[in-house]
């Protein structure tokens, strides 16, 4: 019982918000940095397709959270994320200092040559990809052995027990073994970030719930009948979220925001000066 232009007039009013809020200019510093993928269904050419929808969180030096670009495509290699990266650096993005994403082809690459930061490899993906080596029955005890690594309280001591857990599981998994030397700095980059941020850098967990609810809607839908239909509804989706990240409490507590800033200075021993010997 809607005619046609009613249903234009609606999209295009939908289309001018989502569109100015994606655009928007960003200001100030964003220490932390959230990337998550989420893969949808879309109808091109006469063919059904799946694209991957980029949502990118940050927060600011107030330590609120606001979501800073969607970006929609067809590949996740190292053109697809320079884009979309260039193109928040270009709204004003700087200041980052971590990014924690999981591990998409071409990211890590594009994170170091264009926004300049650490880069976080989820924790929670990582361990799924390291229990994918080794049998079901064991993957309860690998598990735990693993989790004794996230226990520690800094980089070193983090550092010192994942070797000596690779070491121990490398004898009898050596692809397993293998894989935790190659993901060792990425996966405990987060250690050394303030500890009271360090439950909410280790993984893309905090975007879990934005996620749920993208899916939901895109569920809805099912195929989308082109790429601005889904930048439509996920966009206005994440406008809805941004406002309501805006009413909350801080996410993150602005102390250790402030650490982030503040050069780290080595303690100097003074010098001992003796008296001349007479």
């Amino acid at each position: 019982g809607i005619s046609k232009s009613s249903v234009s007039k609606l999209c295009k009013d939908i289309d001018e918000r989502v569109n100015a809020f994606l655009k928007r200019p960003l200001a100030g510093e964003w220490p932390y940095l959230w990337l998550d993928a989420t893969y949808l269904k879309v109808r091109e050419g006469g063919r059904i397709v799946s694209v991957a929808a980029i949502i990118a969180v940050a927060v600011t030096t107030e330590g609120k959270r606001e979501i800073v670009g969607l970006h929609i495509g067809p590949s996740e290699a190292e053109p697809f994320w320079s884009t979309f990266l260039r193109d928040l650096v270009r709204r004003g993005l700087k200041g980052v200092k971590l990014v924690i994403s999981d591990a998409h082809e071409g990211l890590k690459a594009a994170i170091t040559r264009i926004v300049g930061a650490t880069w976080q490899r989820c924790r929670v993906h990582f361990r799924r990809n390291a229990l994918a080596h080794v049998p079901k029955g064991q993957t309860t005890m690998v598990a735990a052995a693993i989790r004794q690594v996230f226990l520690q309280p800094d980089h070193a001591a983090a550092t010192q027990t994942w070797r000596h857990v690779a070491d121990q599981l490398r004898a009898r998994w050596p692809k397993l073994g293998a894989c935790m030397d190659n993901a060792e700095h990425d996966v405990l980059a987060y250690i050394t970030f303030p500890e009271q941020h360090r439950t909410k850098l280790h993984s893309t967990n905090p975007l879990e719930r934005l996620n749920k609810e993208v899916k939901r809607r895109a569920d809805v839908v099912g195929i989308f009948p082109n790429e601005d239909s889904i930048t439509r509804l996920i966009g206005a989706v994440l406008l809805e979220q941004n406002d309501e990240y805006q009413i909350q409490n801080r996410y993150m507590q602005i102390e250790g925001i402030a650490a982030l800033a503040t050069p780290q200075i080595e303690e100097v021993t003074p010098l001992q000066i003796t008296p001349k010997a007479a």
